[in-house]
C-alpha cells in the first residue's frame, strides 16, 4: 500500500471524513415537545408508564389469611383443568425442548465437521480462502468464476433443463422474443412493411404482457442461482437480456402511441411488482446493514423500498434521508464516532433501570437518534429529499391493538426518529414511545391520540403482507441479523451464490441424514411453541407475548446472514469502535456478494419498466413530478427535452389519478408543494399540471371515510378511469 492509500484508509477512520458530523439537527423546542408528550398525564388512562408498571393495578403485600383468587378479564386462561395440568405440561414441554435444543446443536457440530473433513480439502479449499478475502464485486465475481470452474458448474450453467423451472417455455420464449424484436427493429428503421399487417411492436406489447410477471415459469426461482457461486443459468440470463431488449424497443417505437405505451407500462408494472430492501432487528448486530447497503449502492442495485425494525429501523432511515453520493461518504468505519447510544457507566444505567424499568434514557436516544434522520424530517420530506421509501414497523404498547407500517402513505407526517425510537423499545431496554407528527407550523405533537409503541420485531420483523398490500412488493432482499435467528438458520440445499459443495451441487449438507436430522428437530421445536401459544401456556412478562418473536416469518425471497462472531454477542448493548464497525461493513459486503446478481437480474427488468412509465406519464395529462430526487429518474437523462423536470414515480401517477385531492394547482414552473403539509385553498386537484403532494387527513371533513377508501383501493389499481363517473357526479353536483 502507497503513502496516499494509505492516508484515504486513515481518513475514512476519522470523524472529519463523515458529513455533519459536528451538526446537530434537532430542535430543541422539537426535543422538549416530545418529553412533554412522555409524561403528558393526558394519555395515562390509555397506558402505562413503563412496561413494568401495568395501568389499574396496584401491587400489596398481602397480609393475613389469603383470599381466593379473583376473575380475571382472560377469560380462556381459568378452569380448574387449566390450573392443575398448565405449570406440569409448561415444565414437561420446556424440558423436551431443552432435550431438542441440544441435540439440533449436535447435529449442527456434525455437519460442520462433515464439510470441513469431507467437502473443503485442497484446492477447493484455497479457492474457497481467496473467495472470502475478496472486498469488492468485481474481484469477488472473478473468485467465484474460477472456484466455478473447479467444481464444474460452469457445465451446469450450459444445460437448460433443471426442475426448478420451465426450461422447454423459457427457451421457446426467447426465440420468438428475439425473432419479434428483430421485425420491431427493423419497423422502427424502415418503417411499417405493409397497410394490412399487424405492426411487430404491437405483437411484442402482447408478449411482454404475458412474460413480465413475477417469477414467469419460475425464471426468479432461487435454487437457479444456488447450484454455482456466480450467476445462473445460461437460458435463464438470455432470457433476462431479451426481456430487457424488448422492453427498450417498445419504448422507442413509433409505431405504438404514447398512450397505449403508458397503459402497457402500467400493465407491466403492476404484474411484475416492486422490489424491498428489509433490515431485521438484533440490537448493535443491526450494524451489519451498513456493510449490505454499501455493497447494493456501490453496486447500483439499491431498491428504493426499504424498511426496518429496532436497529434496521435506524440503518433504514439513514438511508431513506440521505442521497447517493452522501451515503458513499456515511458508511465508512469513522460513522462509530457517532454511535453513542450505549456509553453511559453501569452504575448510570443500572440505577436508571431500578428506577424506570429501563435501561436507556427516551430523550438521550432521540437526541442521538435524529442525526441519523436528520433531525425531525417525516416520512413524506424523505421521500421527497431521495426518491426512496422509507417503512419503519411499530407495535402498540397494548396487546389488542394491530401493528403499523409507518411510511409517506400511511402517516407522512410523522417524524421519523419518534418512528425509529418506537420500532427499537424493547421492553427492559427502553420504556414505550409516543409518536410525532409535525403541523403545518412545523411544531410537533403526539400522533395517534398520544399512544404509545414499543419494538416492531416483537411481532411484524418483516413486515412482507404491509408492503405488498402498500407498495405491490412481491420481491424482498431480507438482511436478517436476529441473533435467536441467526444461530437456528440452515439452507440444507445451499443458497443464492452458495451451493452444496459436493456431489457436484446436488447434494445435502451434512449428507441426507444430517440434513433430515436437522430439519426434524427444528421442525419439531417450532411445532411445540406453536402449541404453548395456541394453548395459552406461555407466560406473559410485563404483559407482552413473546411467542412472536420465534415463530414470525423471518426471511424473504433472497436472505442474507452475514457471518457473526461470539464477541458479537458480548457487545450486543455497546457503541461499536471504528475498528469493529470496519470489520461489521467488510462482513456485510461479502455476505451481500453472493446475491448481487441474482438482484441486478431482478432490477434490470424492474427498471427499464419504471423508466419505461416515466418517460410516457406526460401522455396522461403533461405533470412535472415531485421533487424526489430518485437515483432510477435522474439517471434517465433521454428523455423529451421539452419537459425539464423529471416524470413521477408510476406510485405517485397513479394516486394522483385516482385521488385528485393530492394535488396542489398551478400550470408549469407555477406549480409547487406544500412541504409545511398545509392545503391550497382551491386544492380541486383538476390541475394536469400540478406537483405532487401526500394527502392532508382533514378532521372533520364529511367525504374523509370515502377518501380513505379510496386510497387504501387506488394504491395499486392502475385503472384510472375508476373513479372518473363519480367525479363527474360530485363536480355537476
Amino acid at each position: 500500500m502507497n503513502w496516499s492509500e494509505k492516508s484515504a484508509a486513515d481518513d475514512t477512520y476519522s470523524p472529519s471524513a463523515i458529513p455533519d458530523y459536528d451538526r446537530d439537527f434537532l430542535d430543541p423546542d422539537d426535543l422538549r415537545q416530545f418529553e412533554n408528550a412522555l409524561t403528558d398525564q393526558g394519555a395515562s388512562p390509555l397506558v402505562a408508564l413503563n412496561d413494568w408498571r401495568p395501568i389499574y393495578q396496584r401491587v400489596r403485600k398481602g397480609r393475613g389469611r389469603r383470599k381466593g383468587p379473583r376473575r380475571t378479564k382472560d377469560e380462556t386462561r381459568e378452569g380448574v383443568l387449566y390450573t392443575v395440568l398448565k405449570w406440569p405440561f409448561l415444565f414437561i414441554v420446556f424440558g423436551w425442548l431443552a432435550v431438542l435444543a441440544f441435540a439440533y446443536t449436535l447435529t449442527r457440530v456434525y455437519i460442520f465437521l462433515y464439510e470441513q473433513w469431507i467437502t473443503w480439502r485442497g484446492r477447493r479449499q484455497s479457492l474457497r480462502r481467496q473467495l472470502r478475502a475478496q472486498t469488492n464485486y468485481a474481484d469477488w465475481q472473478k473468485a467465484a468464476q474460477a472456484l466455478d470452474d473447479h467444481l464444474g458448474n460452469q457445465r451446469w450453467k450450459e444445460t437448460d433443463e433443471y426442475a426448478y423451472y420451465d426450461h422447454l417455455t423459457v427457451g421457446n420464449l426467447v426465440r420468438q422474443l428475439k425473432k419479434v424484436r428483430k421485425e420491431a427493429e427493423h419497423e422502427i428503421r424502415d418503417g411499417r412493411s405493409g397497410p394490412g399487417d399487424v405492426p411487430a411492436a404491437e405483437e411484442l406489447c402482447t408478449l411482454l404482457e404475458a412474460c413480465v410477471k413475477n417469477n414467469f415459469a419460475g425464471v426468479e426461482n432461487p435454487r437457479l442461482y444456488s447450484e454455482a457461486y456466480s450467476g445462473t443459468k445460461n437460458l435463464v440470463q438470455k432470457y433476462i437480456d431479451e426481456l430487457h431488449a424488448c422492453i427498450q424497443v417498445v419504448a422507442e417505437s413509433k409505431v405504438i402511441s404514447d398512450e397505449e405505451k403508458l397503459q402497457h407500462f402500467k400493465h407491466l408494472d403492476t404484474n411484475f411488482g416492486r422490489t424491498a430492501l428489509c433490515l431485521s432487528g438484533g440490537a448493535t448486530f443491526a450494524y451489519y446493514h451498513f456493510g449490505l447497503v454499501r455493497a447494493l449502492l456501490d453496486n447500483e442495485v439499491l431498491p428504493e423500498i426499504i424498511t426496518g425494525t429496532s436497529g434496521g429501523a435506524l440503518v433504514a432511515a439513514l438511508v431513506a434521508t440521505r442521497t447517493d453520493e452522501e451515503l458513499k461518504q456515511l458508511l465508512v468505519p469513522a460513522l462509530a464516532h457517532q454511535i453513542k447510544a450505549c456509553q453511559e457507566s453501569f452504575p448510570t444505567w443500572a440505577y436508571r433501570w431500578w428506577r424506570t424499568g429501563a435501561r436507556f434514557d427516551t430523550s438521550d436516544w432521540a437526541r442521538q437518534c435524529s442525526w441519523f434522520c436528520r433531525g425531525s424530517t417525516t416520512f413524506r420530506e424523505a421521500y421527497e429529499r431521495t426518491g426512496r421509501i422509507l417503512n419503519v414497523s411499530c407495535v402498540p404498547s397494548d396487546p389488542h391493538s394491530p401493528t403499523i407500517l409507518a411510511n409517506y402513505l400511511t402517516s407522512p407526517n410523522c417524524v421519523i426518529w419518534s418512528a425509529v425510537l418506537a420500532s427499537a423499545a424493547v421492553p427492559g431496554i427502553l420504556n414505550p414511545v409516543v409518536l410525532m407528527t409535525k403541523k403545518r407550523d412545523g411544531t410537533l405533537a403526539p400522533y395517534s391520540f398520544g399512544h404509545k409503541w414499543k419494538d416492531g420485531s416483537l411481532r411484524t420483523d418483516i413486515p412482507i403482507k404491509a408492503l405488498n398490500l402498500h407498495f405491490n412488493v412481491n420481491f424482498t432482499i431480507v438482511s436478517q441479523v436476529n441473533p435467536h435467528i441467526n444461530l437456528f438458520f440452515f439452507s440444507s440445499r445451499g443458497t443464492v451464490g452458495r451451493p452444496v459443495t459436493h456431489r457436484k451441487g446436488r447434494g445435502w449438507r451434512g449428507g441426507f441424514l444430517g440434513s433430515a436430522i436437522e430439519q426434524y428437530i427444528k421442525l419439531d421445536l417450532n411445532k411445540w411453541l406453536r402449541v404453548l401459544r395456541h394453548l395459552e401456556l406461555l407466560p406473559r412478562p410485563m404483559g407482552q407475548d413473546w411467542s412472536e418473536i420465534w415463530l414470525q416469518k423471518f426471511s424473504g425471497t433472497v436472505t442474507i446472514w452475514p457471518k457473526t462472531i461470539p464477541s458479537d454477542f458480548y457487545h450486543i448493548l455497546s457503541d461499536p469502535s471504528p475498528e469493529r464497525l470496519a470489520r461489521m461493513l467488510r462482513v456485510g459486503q461479502q455476505s451481500a456478494f453472493p446475491k448481487i446478481q441474482f438482484i441486478k437480474n431482478r432490477l434490470k427488468i424492474e427498471i427499464a419498466v419504471v423508466k419505461g412509465l416515466q418517460k410516457f406519464a406526460h401522455a396522461a395529462g403533461g405533470r412535472t413530478a415531485a421533487p424526489a430526487a430518485s437515483r432510477w429518474r435522474n439517471s434517465d437523462h433521454h428523455l423529451d427535452d421539452d419537459h425539464e423536470l423529471p416524470h413521477p414515480d408510476p406510485l405517485s401517477e397513479r394516486l394522483d389519478h385516482n385521488l385528485p385531492e393530492r394535488r396542489v394547482e398551478g400550470d408549469g414552473e407555477d406549480a409547487h408543494l406544500l412541504l409545511d403539509g398545509s392545503l391550497s385553498d382551491n386544492s380541486s386537484g383538476e390541475s394536469a399540471s400540478s406537483r405532487l403532494r401526500v394527502p392532508e387527513h382533514r378532521r372533520g371533513s364529511t367525504g374523509s371515510i370515502l377518501e380513505e377508501m379510496r386510497r387504501q383501493s387506488a394504491v395499486f389499481f392502475d385503472d384510472v378511469d375508476m373513479y372518473a363517473a363519480e367525479e363527474d357526479a360530485l363536480r355537476s353536483g
